[in-house]
């Protein structure tokens, strides 16, 4: 069974050294995890272990799990984020690096597109480049940007150029702003605050409420054809979806054309994804994968299983347990298949883009 990946990660050297300069906040819980042992260290393929690699390594790493391809994107720290000029060198390096690593093995990776988010026309004109001309699937977007969420109708040229391109854009994490974090997550021992404030609970707490912000702030409305994806398991909506349906019903509270649950079922995806770690053993902590076989019925549940898409979100998390855990769950081939890559293939319009390419080469 083909198997498509959704959130896998990559990274690049220059990048990390200007968020460093830049005091991006995610590198101090970074360098608090590294310190911690969360995450393995390689100082020759970056932190987590195997970012920087987009050669035969990472290949090798995919072969082994049982994953067919890497839909690749810059997660954070990124220069999305960085002053504009520079923002918009360093993430057109990137997706130039991409292009060239895609070009190499088109049948094993495609692309997410990075953008200048403080920029928004330059940010919606490389969005178009890299889909046009390098062929990209989408773009990836890591949360908020410097405190400011995307409701804000002054990134709204992206959504605007996504939705005229026919292409998603990934919504990943981005660790909470200062003022959440302090008051939300400190107290603990470094290590504990740090991670409860990312991976613990702040990213997926404070990537839902994002999601929950662009439907309040009228952006389906808008562009009703814009499409999202939201990972882990759709995050906090999936469980909030019931909840927020009463507080904000059409045509009242809010001013809504639909309810909730119903842009969530015309405008996102949601990523399945196993829960472990890239150094911990498949299975070892939830050996029948229980907990994250719920997330997935309450996010396939809340949005339709033609919603739902395969993740691993390496190399932060473990291929392996990815795949095992997929392979293991209690539900019916034709339900697998539209998560390996059925709802890849329609979503991104993969059989198209296939016949562009040849066309373009004959």
């Amino acid at each position: 069974m083909k198997i498509i990946g959704f959130e896998e990660h990559y990274g690049l050297p220059a990048i990390y050294e200007a968020a460093k300069k830049a005091n991006d906040p995610y590198l101090e819980v970074l360098e608090t995890l590294k310190k911690a042992g969360h995450f393995p260290n390689d100082p020759k393929t970056g932190f987590p272990a195997g970012i920087y690699d987009l050669g035969e390594g990472r290949i090798a790493a995919m072969d082994d799990a049982g994953i067919d391809v890497q839909i690749l994107s810059y997660a954070t720290p990124s220069a999305e984020r960085l002053e504009p000029s520079l923002a918009r060198e360093l993430t057109r390096q990137a997706n130039d690096t991409l292009a060239a690593t895609i070009s190499k093995r088109p049948d094993r990776f495609l692309g997410f597109a990075t953008l200048p988010m403080l920029d928004p026309a330059a940010a919606a004109r490389e969005l178009e480049r890299t889909v046009r001309d390098l062929r990209f699937v989408g773009a990836m977007i890591n949360g908020h940007v410097n405190g400011r969420y995307l409701d804000d109708k002054f990134f709204w040229p992206v959504f605007e150029c996504a939705e005229a391109l026919g292409v998603p854009i990934y919504m990943h994490i981005q660790i909470p702003p200062k003022p959440v974090v302090d008051a939300y997550y400190g107290g603990f021992a470094p290590e504990v605050s740090a991670f409860l404030s990312i991976a613990g609970g702040g990213w997926h707490i404070d990537n839902g409420v994002h999601c929950l912000r662009l439907i309040l702030g009228g952006v389906f409305d808008r562009f009703p054809a814009l499409q999202i994806i939201v990972g882990h398991n759709l995050e906090i909506l999936s469980w909030m979806a019931w909840r927020t349906d009463y507080g904000f019903p059409p045509n009242k509270n809010g001013g809504l054309k639909r309810s909730i649950k119903e842009y969530l079922r015309q405008n996102f995806y949601g990523g399945l994804l196993a829960g472990e770690y890239v150094n911990q053993e498949p299975g070892a902590m939830d050996e029948s994968w229980n907990l994250a076989h719920q997330a997935y019925l309450s996010m396939a549940n809340t949005i339709g299983i033609d919603r739902v898409v395969f993740t691993t979100d390496w190399p932060y998390a473990s291929m392996k347990a990815a795949r095992q855990f997929f392979d293991q769950m209690p539900i019916n081939v034709n339900d697998k298949e539209k998560i390996a890559h059925l709802n890849a293939e329609r979503l991104l319009g993969l059989g198209n883009r296939r016949a562009a390419a040849r066309q373009a080469a004959e």
